[in-house]
């Protein structure tokens, strides 16, 4: 069975944001049946509908075995490695990685809705993707989102 290309986005804006980001992109590519294809620039960001200091994030394509909710599994997994707490809805955090899209694949489901419901409407997810893959980004979604501040930072 052939891998899926899926991609994650990952963020955070607790401890050291950058380091722990960084961190999560190893770690990626060693879940089992997954291998890191290809990841984003880091990018700070505001926090939209939430407080807190500035989020760091990327964006990272991957080929997996896992199927969604597997994945899902891992990445939260991760978070938690990473001292993810979840005091609040949008509350700050150490590490947040959610899958944005897995293949084509369209799914309602309590736990995972695919494609993400607001990667559409995130500066700080549409930048990094258009980066590493700008086919997804459809025409203007980049401009919808232009008033949202995302600024490009080294790795």
């Amino acid at each position: 069975m052939a891998a899926a290309t899926a991609f994650v986005g990952l963020g955070g804006n607790l401890g050291d944001a950058r380091a722990t980001v960084l961190w999560a992109l190893a770690e990626l590519d060693r879940l089992p049946g997954t291998r890191l294809v290809r990841s984003s620039s880091l990018y700070r960001s505001a926090p939209v509908d939430a407080g807190g200091p500035d989020y760091v994030n990327a964006v990272a394509r991957l080929a997996t075995h896992l199927a969604p909710l597997d994945l899902l599994d891992a990445l939260q997994a991760l978070e938690l490695q990473a001292g993810r707490e979840r005091p609040y809805v949008n509350a700050p955090r150490t590490l947040d990685l959610d899958v944005l899209l897995y293949a084509d694949r369209v799914l309602d489901l309590p736990r995972l809705k695919l494609p993400h419901p607001r990667m559409w409407q995130r500066a700080f997810v549409l930048r990094p993707l258009a980066e590493i893959e700008p086919g997804l980004v459809p025409p203007g979604a980049l401009e919808a989102v232009s008033d949202q501040q995302v600024t490009r930072c080294e790795k």
